[in-house]
């Protein structure tokens, strides 16, 4: 055997070999670590000792650098043996990477691993180890490793109607030590930072006080100087978190008791027909929430608003009803009734919009739906199949983040209890109606989504700043998912004979009573006949992934931290029931005691801060074959440029959009 270490000759290396180990919970190792390389022509290397004297080596997150000498002229390194021992303590290792460099001439030759080595059994790998299960000459070991992949990624519904997420969670999934969202750590050191805060008493006197909260940890949010504008009540519904419920009225709900007289002076003497058929009205309508149970039997409403865009252009609110059952004590407000009574029953709405939105909008169809999407992933595609090669940078800390921080926030009298009106028994209702209506290929795919809802028109709805700013990403993910599919499946015979992808076009349409992930709309149907199928369902699910949960996510303080403009529950109070004039006092009655208020804002700016890499600069590189190292290189100039683009929008907006700026989109759902 021959130490890969040079020490003690002067003789140039021939090779140098470096060794990139994961950095995950537990990926180094201090066993002994060889490799042995194979040239184009079969011939096979010495075993090579890994290890450097002076250094302790292969340690988590770690770059190793090994030079090889006594292999002149060996040519390309086409395949790579790698293997270790079970000495010493702590003898697990991940293993991410191998990339033989020669030293004088020749290509380099990259090795992705990207698996846990087990001890004392040899494993051998091609260059760039990126191949087709119907061309893999490891097909029993491939086999073999995705039998017991699907030992560790099993899909269980944890709660009735929910969406299926990982039985037991794999370890492989643990955070390094040093991955910086710690939500349970990192609350507790924003709360040390507000005792500095007056909490002699519990209760709001104005809503001035809430104002006197704010510091250098918890700045003063956007929402706290614009919650009273009917005007940024409109933009909510367009580039706030939860921009994508509005849609274009082409008919008036029966149950929406509105008429033409009153609506009239508030939509430029148009009648209701008259403003449809010319595309000026705009409509929400929460009837999903009717009769929704909350914890604690607190009260939500199952709203109706109508929106209006006006001569300047902008979405303005010109009717609200809060129930969806038209009666004498369910009237529709209007922005002419007055203040107090319209500004309250714009809480109330914007109270069922913020259950929604965090329920469905952020954690139903960003988080739950891209785990059981990751789960089916790992039970089905190797880690050398090139399709999980583009999917895996956007699954990063997503299992982990589910597991760890967000049972801490959903489980039983904890944060969404406490925080939120509808409680963790009204998140999981909202979470299950939900589920029976969302498609892959609808809600989840942008421009369908768009079209369905009528909003597709800049034309039509001008200042939509989320759709318009979505779609310029939506379409170079898509671009991107394109080149790496047609890359590799080159003709329908690859496609329609690799049973990985096909077996993972079956999971994610299968029930989940029968073990699938349950997801509609899956493009195909259960079964990827065309290339366009397979890239509708990448794209939706890297969209998903990155772009959609960005928009969901990273404007929460900004909307949740001064709860007047989007309150996530509402004080032990009723619904207006009457458009008797209403007063300061009867906004402050209904917000949050200071201790929740403050818990709303630390949770809300730890989950709106950015903890990973912008999209494009994957933080674990996986793609290292011919196609999808060029359609990486691709997709991120096509994202420099868009950046521009949004960068050139901004200057030019009212208020800029930059949450879908590239650079602030993670790859993942990492917080």
């Amino acid at each position: 055997m021959g130490n890969a270490c040079v020490s003690g000759t002067s003789a140039p290396p021939d090779f140098v070999i470096l060794v990139k180990t994961g950095d995950y919970k537990g990926a180094g190792t201090n066993a002994d670590v060889y490799v042995a390389l194979y040239n184009e022509d079969g011939v096979r290397s010495r075993d090579i000792l890994l290890d450097c004297r002076w250094k302790d080596d292969t340690e988590r997150g770690s770059l190793g650098r090994y030079p090889v000498t006594n292999l002149p002229n060996f040519g390309l390194v086409s395949k790579l043996e790698v293997w270790r021992n079970s000495t010493g303590l702590g003898d697990s290792w991940f293993l991410e990477r191998v990339e033989v460099v020669p030293e004088t001439s020749g290509d380099s030759s990259v090795f992705p691993i990207h698996r846990w080595i087990p001890a004392d059994k040899k494993r051998v790998f091609g260059r760039n180890d990126c191949v087709l299960p119907q061309c893999d000459e490891r097909k029993d070991d491939r086999k073999k490793e995705l039998a017991e992949k699907k030992k560790l990624y099993e899909l269980e519904c944890k709660a009735e109607g929910l969406i299926p997420q990982v039985k037991n969670f794999p370890e492989d999934e643990s955070f390094s030590d040093d991955y910086k969202w710690d939500i349970v750590k990192n609350k507790a050191g924003l709360l040390l930072q507000s005792k500095l805060i007056n909490l002699q008493t519990d209760e709001w006197k104005t809503l001035e006080d809430i104002g006197k909260v704010y510091n250098k940890h918890l700045p003063v949010p956007y929402g706290m100087n614009n919650w009273r504008s009917d005007l940024e009540f409109g933009s909510q519904r367009l580039v706030s978190c939860n921009p994508t419920q509005i849609r274009l009225c082409t008919e008036i709900p029966d149950n929406f008791a509105i008429t033409d007289d009153m609506i009239k002076p508030l939509i430029d003497d148009m009648t209701l027909q008259e403003a449809m058929e010319c595309k000026k009205l705009f409509i929400m309508n929460y009837s999903i929430l009717k009769d929704l149970k909350c914890s604690y039997d607190r009260k939500i409403c199952a709203p109706l608003g109508l929106f209006y865009v006006n001569k300047s252009h902008d979405l303005v609110p010109v009717a609200i009803q809060l129930f969806q059952d038209p009666c004498e004590d369910n009237p529709v407000f209007l922005p002419t009734d007055p203040e107090y009574t319209w500004l309250l029953a714009k809480l109330w709405f914007n109270n069922a919009d913020a259950s929604f939105h965090q329920s469905a909008t952020h954690l139903g169809f960003t988080h739950l739906i891209i785990e059981s999407v990751a789960v089916a992933t790992h039970r089905c595609l190797s880690p050398s199949h090139p399709i999980f090669r583009l999917l895996a940078p956007h699954f990063l800390y997503l299992i982990a983040i589910n597991y760890r921080a967000l049972a801490k926030l959903v489980s039983e009298d904890g944060w969404v209890d406490q925080c939120m009106g509808i409680g963790r028994i009204g998140m999981f209702d909202i979470i299950a109606r939900t589920a029976t209506k969302w498609r892959l290929n609808v809600e989840g795919t942008l421009p369908t989504d768009l079209n369905m809802r009528g909003v597709d028109d800049p034309e039509v709805l001008p200042k939509y700043y989320f759709r318009d700013d979505a779609l310029l990403l939506f379409e170079i993910i898509e671009k991107y998912v394109s080149e790496v599919v047609n890359g590799n499946y080159d003709d329908s015979e690859k496609l329609r004979d690799d049973e990985e992808i096909q077996e993972l076009a079956e999971i994610l349409s299968k029930p989940s009573t029968e073990g699938g992930a349950g997801i509609q709309g899956v493009h195909g149907n259960g079964k990827f006949a065309t290339n366009a199928e397979l890239i509708g369902a990448l794209t939706a699910i890297i969209y998903t992934s990155s772009v959609a949960h960005a928009a969901a996510n990273f404007s929460q303080y900004d909307e949740y931290a001064f709860p007047p403009n989007y309150p996530s529950i509402m004080r032990d109070a009723e619904p207006p029931k009457d458009k008797s004039p209403r007063t300061e006092q009867d906004i402050v009655n209904c917000l949050p005691n200071k201790e929740k208020t403050i818990s709303i804002m630390v949770v809300t700016k730890i989950l709106s801060d950015r903890g990973t890499n912008g999209l494009g600069d994957f933080e674990v590189e996986y793609q290292f074959d011919d196609v999808g190292k060029k359609a990486v290189e691709s997709f991120r100039k096509e994202l420099i440029h868009a950046g521009d683009v949004i960068d050139e929008r901004n200057v030019t907006r009212a208020s800029p959009y930059t949450y879908l700026h590239p650079k602030e989109v993670p790859n993942a759902i990492s917080i």
